[in-house]
């Protein structure tokens, strides 16, 4: 029950910081209110929402009015602090790095709570907490985090192992849950600080042929 408890204690506070950043962002592209509203929900709920359809459990916040008023307490925040939370990117780093790391936590749980395996858990750990972000940056026309070189789902799957790690090692739920989010932050925060990135795939145009390049074709075709 006590597990169950901190478990949703640690959704609700996810979604509050995922929300934020989704509405923050909103606020950046002159979003109104409602537009706002929608994109931060979706950012809050999205990964939770997936990661439920595929373990075949009820959509959280379909069972409970907590997450859509936790996000319009969010979208009040936004509005009110405006001045703190909307200028600065660090202010919006923040909020999705705390976001990141406490669904990727949930994912776990909610996975091997449903009777899955460790290694489906970590995934449904990174999809919780990467998946609400995708669909905000393509709300707001702008390249996911999830596909560019930053250390953000890598992030997810470094504490995803790490929660894993612990658990084998008999040290208890709850000190995993708190290094699987230190970790997930850590990385984050390391990662922007001293400009870690992954390994772009560069490909020359120049040597793929004409069918394998679709806008090479295209551009040979127009000339």
């Amino acid at each position: 029950m006590e597990e169950n408890t901190f478990t949703t204690v640690i959704e609700v506070l996810g979604t509050i910081a995922f929300a934020i950043s989704g509405i923050r962002l909103s606020a950046a592209k002159s979003f109104d209110w409602f537009g706002a509203y929608v994109v931060g929900f979706v950012t809050a709920i999205g990964g939770g929402t997936l990661r439920d359809v595929l373990i075949g459990q009820p959509v959280f916040w379909m069972v409970s009015w907590l997450y859509v008023a936790v996000t319009g307490l969010a979208l009040v925040a936004v509005i009110t602090f405006r001045q703190v939370l909307v200028k600065g990117f660090r202010t919006l780093f923040l909020f999705d790095a705390i976001g990141l790391a406490l669904f990727v936590v949930v994912g776990i749980e909610k996975t091997l709570a449903a009777g899955f395996p460790m290694w489906v858990a970590v995934i449904m750990g990174m999809i919780t907490g990467s998946f609400g972000g995708i669909v905000r940056d393509i709300l707001i026309r702008e390249l996911p985090l999830f596909f560019r070189k930053d250390i953000y789902a890598t992030a997810c799957l470094a504490g995803g192992i790490v929660y894993w790690l612990i658990v084998t090692t008999g040290l208890g739920t709850i000190v995993a849950e708190i290094v699987c989010a230190t970790t997930v932050i850590g990385l984050r925060v390391l990662a922007n600080r001293f400009g870690w990135s992954l390994p772009i795939l560069q490909i020359d145009p120049d040597a793929l042929p004409d069918d394998g390049h679709p806008e090479k074709t295209v551009r040979k075709r127009h000339f």
